[in-house]
């Protein structure tokens, strides 16, 4: 399993394996309609993580099993088509360092693959001189960032376009620096 950096032209296999996976592995946490919602208005790619390199993917013989990043940029949460006005750096004296978009192929889950992406991306991030990490965790994906160390700092729904509400939550945990 060979983990790199993302890039532009792996944009069509990132969007394929976010479906999959989305609509694999939320079985039993999301109804089908919810999951529908959140591949229409908050998963997908975000173009600039590619663009600083902070995104990655690991492939198996040139086929996607999983991608995930970090960001020192104020988005929090979701593909391109969730941005709102400008994607602001982040300090790392004081602001975390975002956890964003690892999806896994199904396939390929409870592997080992997420632990992996998130082992890159805290390495970099704390290379990167932050101190502590945060993201917005679904359903599905909280016991991963539990087993990682992160603690669940607040929960809330996302209320999407159409109406439909999502439940997910803030996590965090501090970064080992040295």
């Amino acid at each position: 399993m060979k983990l790199r950096p993302a890039v532009t032209a792996d944009l069509p296999e990132i969007e394929a394996l976010i479906e999959r996976s989305a609509r694999s592995l939320s079985a039993g946490f999301y109804t089908p309609a919810q999951v529908e919602s959140l591949l229409r208005y908050v998963f997908g790619a975000d173009t600039q993580l590619i663009a600083d390199g902070t995104y990655y993917v690991c492939e198996s013989d040139g086929t996607l099993a999983a991608a995930g990043g970090w960001s020192r940029r104020r988005t929090l949460y979701g593909g391109d088509q969730a941005k709102q006005g400008d994607d602001l750096l982040l300090d790392p004296d004081r602001d975390p360092a975002r956890i964003r978009a690892f999806f896994v192929d199904p396939d390929w889950a409870r592997q080992g693959l997420g632990r992996r992406l998130h082992e890159a991306c805290a390495s970099a991030a704390a290379q990167a001189g932050f101190r502590s990490m945060a993201l917005v965790a679904t359903l599905p994906g909280e016991p991963l960032y539990r087993a990682l160390g992160f603690t669940v700092t607040e929960r809330f729904s996302l209320e999407l376009p159409d109406g439909v509400n999502v439940p997910v939550c803030h996590m965090s945990r501090a970064l080992v620096t040295s």
